[in-house]
């Protein structure tokens, strides 16, 4: 059954007349009068009844006009749904960011996709570099922006966007405040704080253990805002991402001898095709001015 058949027969249904029909919907009215026939033989009886200039519906027309009316509008609905998909005039997107990214470094980004692409509705999952990868895999989300101590397996795209060094945090008072910057040896024996959603956690620990200095564990937390709401009230020092938010009271310094850096991603599944959301949202994380680190000297490699 030919779409254009329901919209022929519908077309006669308002006109009662098959010329003035054939004239609405751009067709000659032999080929008309030849699709009514079609959907009549398809349906297995008359649709109409021709009496001169007038055409009359039939028992049989007005019990299918409802449905066939209703298969058109579902597929008119369809057609302008999918229209305003591909024009971003409707259209959703779910965004993973690793929740130890601080937003400062994104809201130009995402004020700016906000204005060329207001239709499109666009989703932020906060998650762990662990969670958010099963997330793209299953294809809850679509895109991540998120980073890894380690490379990403082969079975995605990661794209770098912009590297940050870590920072020690601490309250105002502390003997580091004078300091330029924390050389990694000197945190040993300083009550710590550990932020355990950090992808640099082990990597931390590690580095500190290997430099002499003995972080004494004296809280724990998933909560970035806990973290350092605790440090800010004097009960110990965290290593924080250069970027991240910090709350009034906090000082942070960098983290030198050795250096340790970071570099934060836009994660995609490979050989994924991009809706025209995602690859709107794509371009617009790959065109962005992404400003670089506070340090302009050459750096250490965090691994």
């Amino acid at each position: 059954m030919d779409i254009h058949h329901i919209r022929y027969f519908l077309a006669v249904c308002e006109t009662r007349n098959f010329t003035r029909a054939a004239e609405r919907c751009n067709v000659t009215q032999p080929a008309l009068s030849r699709a009514i026939q079609q959907l009549e033989d398809e349906v297995g009886g008359l649709l109409f009844r021709r009496e001169r200039n007038l055409s009359h519906i039939t028992d049989l027309g007005a019990l299918l006009r409802p449905r066939f009316q209703q298969i058109l509008d579902e597929l008119m609905g369809v057609r302008q749904e999918a229209s305003r998909f591909l024009c971003l005039e409707d259209a959703n997107l779910k965004v993973g960011i690793m929740c130890t990214i601080g937003p400062r470094r994104f809201t130009g980004l995402l004020a700016d996709f906000r204005m060329r692409h207001d239709g499109v509705r666009l989703q932020l999952v906060e998650g762990v570099p662990s969670r958010l990868a099963m997330l793209i895999e299953s294809g809850d989300i679509d895109v991540a922006l998120m980073s890894s101590n380690e490379a990403f397996p082969e079975r995605f795209d990661a794209r770098p966007l912009f590297r940050e060094r870590f920072m020690l945090a601490f309250p105002a008072g502390h003997r580091f405040t004078d300091m330029a910057a924390i050389p990694v040896r000197e945190v040993g024996g300083e009550n710590y704080l550990r932020r355990l959603n950090c992808e640099y956690r082990d990597h931390l620990s590690h580095l500190c253990s290997d430099h002499g200095a003995t972080l004494h564990i004296s809280y724990e937390s998933e909560r970035e805002d806990w973290i350092q709401n605790m440090v800010a009230a004097g009960l110990g020092i965290c290593f924080i991402p250069e970027f991240s938010a910090v709350i009034p009271g906090l000082h942070v310094r960098p983290v030198i001898e050795p250096e340790v850096w970071r570099e934060v991603c836009l994660v995609t599944m490979a050989g994924r095709r991009f809706s025209p959301a995602v690859a709107a949202f794509v371009s617009a994380v790959r065109a962005y001015g992404w400003p670089s680190g506070t340090a302009a000297v050459p750096h250490k490699s965090a691994a």
